[in-house]
């Protein structure tokens, strides 16, 4: 009997960071099938965002290789395929755009400047999913610093991802609007989407993670079951032992940044 293996959503080898001299990842081996929702949980300065931001191109990697849905990091990788969230919207009190024009970016990949048809309907049934459905024609500037976001996660979800990578998402975000969230992603998940979310404890999330890979001073330091609720505060998994912030590093990815296109 022949076995069918499927190529994994993400694979990284050897996978290491170096910035400004400082060792951020060292030895990172990661490999993430289709479906499964992966928790990446650490310490502050753990590298948990760095290794994020380097998978997706974002940071560049001192060592080892990354391939996303069998496709190696580089422009030949299938980008309109993943949603991100990041921390937060840095380009959001600079730039005069609404709700509905910053969720509506996430539909633009490569060179495609004009959004597919039928955007506007999925623009704002993205901005539904997150409660700001009343607010969608709001500038993001005026809007606080928990809705601003709901809009990046709106933004991710307008595409439909294949793979949805969340960095920290219930951040500043109220209990319902965590629940909601929560059942988004759940949602997405049956589906058949896979998701890669950093968090500092389980929290809402508890219920959807598969895996759980804890990252101490920039090695692995666990992969496979996830931590029981007494245990998420437990030394064994938030070392917090000369923690320090992750560099921020240079932006030299592809589009996937949270930057609105003009």
């Amino acid at each position: 009997m022949v076995l069918l293996v499927s190529t994994p959503v993400i694979e990284a080898t050897g996978l290491g960071v170096t910035l400004g001299g400082q060792p951020i990842l060292d030895g990172i081996d990661l490999s993430v099938p289709a479906g499964e929702v992966l928790a990446l949980l650490g310490a502050n300065g753990s590298g948990k965002s760095t290794l994020v931001r380097t998978l997706l191109g974002v940071v560049p990697r001192t060592s080892g290789e990354v391939r996303l849905f069998g496709a190696p990091l580089g422009p030949s990788a299938p980008w309109h395929r993943i949603g991100y969230v990041p921390q937060r919207l840095p380009a959001a009190a600079g730039v005069p755009a609404t709700a509905y024009e910053v969720v509506s970016s996430g539909l633009l990949h490569g060179r495609t400047l004009r959004p597919p048809r039928g955007h506007r309907r999925r623009a704002l049934a993205a901005l539904d999913d997150v409660g700001l459905g009343d607010r969608a024609f709001q500038r993001v500037q005026e809007m606080s610093g928990g809705q601003q976001q709901r809009v990046l996660i709106a933004r991710a979800l307008v595409r439909d991802p294949d793979l949805l990578v969340l960095d920290e998402p219930t951040s500043g975000i109220d209990i319902p609007t965590q629940a909601t969230f929560v059942d988004t992603v759940s949602r997405l998940h049956d589906a058949g989407t896979t998701v890669v979310v950093i968090l500092h404890e389980l929290g809402p999330f508890a219920p959807l993670i598969d895996r759980a890979v804890v990252l101490r001073h920039g090695r692995v330091a666990h992969d496979g079951a996830p931590p029981r609720a007494r245990d998420e505060h437990a030394g064994e998994w938030h070392d917090h032992t000369h923690a320090h912030p992750d560099p921020e590093p240079p932006r030299t990815g592809p589009s996937l940044s949270v930057e609105v296109n003009p």
